[in-house]
């Protein structure tokens, strides 16, 4: 083997630089918004989860930057009961059972055969719904959060647990469906609302779920559907789309004036 003199030497440290800067700049131009697993929220751009470039006998991954491990959520203020619409709902689902609506962002607590409450809800982004039966298993005000750790992977700032409270994406309550991580819970983003934006969860205004949670027991019924039947579905949309506004009347006919003869 020829020995490598100061000019090979100086030769391959050029090219091992060149080749580091550009392993960082398909680093920072990989960067993309992953934002916050409940939509809207303080969480921003940042770098995705990515391989570590490091010393040649390493295996790869380099340590991620973990969140706290505990997390106030902040002041848990009272909230009031807000009443829910009632609307004309004929259908065979069960009197007091709750139907989730995915395609129309809506949930149904059904009152009797041809008449439910209605509330606007926030649904699983793309990739993130279901559809299903399950039942309610656990009611718990002002729930504290803790996030799985496929969702701690996707955003390393995440703590381990965050505690009730107006911080909290959980809301004022929520209700737990099955043994599933699924929940039907409030929010303290009103913005949300009628958007596919959560990790598979449902998300309420905060008055609605404590309306709601009043309303139910353990033990309910919960149909998730990915839309009503079509006759349901119209029915329905009658009811809750917006009025049209009214018609400008036609402005009069300005009069025709005659020549003089």
């Amino acid at each position: 083997m020829r020995p490598v003199g100061k000019k090979g030497l100086y030769e391959m440290g050029r090219v091992g630089l060149a080749a580091l800067l550009m392993l960082l700049m398909m680093d920072v131009a990989q960067a993309q918004y992953w934002g916050s697993p409940y939509g809207q929220g303080s969480y921003g751009y940042r770098q995705p989860p990515a391989y570590s470039w490091g010393w040649p006998w390493d295996d790869g991954y380099g340590p991620r930057r973990r969140g706290p491990g505990l997390q106030s959520g902040g002041e848990r203020p009272t909230v009031d009961r807000l009443e829910p619409r009632a609307v004309s709902f004929p259908s065979d689902y069960s009197v007091g059972s709750i139907v989730i609506d995915t395609k129309g962002r809506q949930l149904f607590l059904v009152q009797s055969p041809t008449e439910a409450l209605r509330y606007p809800i926030s649904v699983g982004r793309e990739g993130f719904s279901w559809a299903g039966s399950e039942t309610i298993s656990r009611k718990a005000e002002w729930p504290d959060w803790h996030p799985p750790e496929e969702m701690r992977w996707r955003d390393p700032r995440l703590p381990e647990k965050m505690t009730g409270g107006i911080k909290n994406p959980l809301g004022a309550m929520a209700l737990y469906l099955g043994n599933s991580l699924y929940r039907i819970h409030g929010t303290n983003d009103a913005n949300s609302i009628g958007r596919a934006a959560s990790s598979g969860c449902f998300r309420m205004l905060n008055g609605h779920i404590v309306d709601l949670a009043a309303r139910v027991d353990v033990g309910t019924t919960v149909q998730v559907v990915h839309r009503l039947p079509p006759e349901l579905e119209k029915v329905v949309a009658d009811q809750v789309a917006p009025p049209s506004p009214p018609a400008s009347p036609a402005k009069p006919a300005a009069p025709r004036r005659s020549r003089p003869s």
